[in-house]
């Protein structure tokens, strides 16, 4: 397992993904780290489903009108919230622990936008949450079959010390 600071600095967004499964207490385990996410006032307004059936999978693109690669993924996360002054911001902090606990594991994951995309009610009524619960985000994840190199901006053009 990577550490939290590998974790960082390999995770990519992934999406194409192996057909071998993951087992249930790993899916546990990275759901439970989104669940340890910081959260305003310790409001903690997340709601999380897990989706590993096949054509259930396979019919997130089609509610969202792209986003293919989900129908591929071992699984998904739809990441919900209910209403919070800060629901945007803890469930944010909760994909990204999703994430790093994901490319911990040496997964591949992919964050797709939930609100305020036009399709985020449908995908959610979709898996059955109540209308009081909104989107977020929808994580898929799986075994990766693809390793992009993605250049991200160096850290001495954008740290600004003391003022800009």
């Amino acid at each position: 397992m990577k550490t939290a600071i590998e974790a960082m600095h390999s995770r990519r967004s992934i999406r194409a993904y192996t057909p071998q499964p993951i087992d249930r207490a790993t899916i546990e385990e990275i759901v439970d780290c989104a669940r340890l996410a910081p959260t305003a006032m310790n409001d903690q307004p997340w709601e999380f489903v897990v989706i590993t059936e096949k054509s259930s999978l396979a019919s997130i693109p089609k509610l969202l009108g792209h986003a293919e690669f989900i129908a591929n993924a071992a699984f998904c996360v739809l990441v919900l919230s209910r209403a919070s002054s800060c629901a945007v911001e803890d469930c944010c902090a909760a994909t990204e622990n999703l994430l790093l606990a994901a490319a911990a594991h040496g997964l591949g994951a992919c964050w797709v936008a939930g609100a305020p995309q036009p399709y985020a009610p449908a995908v959610a009524k979709a898996f059955g949450a109540p209308d009081t619960l909104t989107l977020i985000s929808i994580v898929s994840v799986g075994h990766p079959a693809e390793s992009p190199s993605i250049e991200k901006r160096p850290l001495a053009d954008l740290l600004h010390w003391e003022y800009f």
